[in-house]
């Protein structure tokens, strides 16, 4: 039996102990999740960020929690900002920004209406895509893949 096997036998706790110094050395990453939503005319669901003040539209979402998955994140903050119910479906976009923040874009299905805003968020408003406000480049690239995933389930 080789050393390292026999000291963690002896001792298991410091697997526990070289997993806690491996985590300290590794890179750490924020994360957000945003949802792109249709209505049954094509519009897409868009908010007014309170926090987002050079482009204050956009897609819902929000930070990923500890310990939370990015497709759970979204289905919470949309329930959390919009009072909304969502199911979560496929991954439309990830991308690094900042060299240190992941962001995800998921194509959600709505059930029910928007309710009660949170203090998040100013306004919502269903957007054709032939009028969408200025958005940031991540949304609107989620919003586009989305689309393509529409047309090829209709086709």
């Amino acid at each position: 039996m080789n050393y390292v096997a026999a000291v963690v036998r002896k001792a298991p706790w410091t697997v526990r102990l070289g997993r806690m110094v491996w985590r300290l050395r590794q890179a750490k990453f924020s994360a957000g999740v945003v949802g792109v939503l249709f209505d049954e005319q094509g519009r897409v669901l868009l908010v007014e960020h309170v926090f987002h003040p050079y482009a204050p539209w956009g897609l819902p979402g929000g930070w990923v929690n500890r310990h939370e998955s990015p497709a759970d994140t979204v289905e919470r903050e949309l329930l959390e900002e919009l009072e909304l119910a969502i199911e979560v479906g496929p991954i439309l976009k990830v991308e690094v920004d900042f060299g240190n923040h992941l962001d995800f874009a998921y194509l959600c299905y709505g059930h029910g209406q928007v309710g009660k805003l949170s203090r998040e968020l100013l306004n919502y408003g269903w957007y054709s895509l032939d009028n969408l406000p200025r958005l940031q480049k991540f949304h609107y690239q989620a919003i586009m893949s989305a689309l393509k995933i529409q047309k090829l389930a209709l086709s």
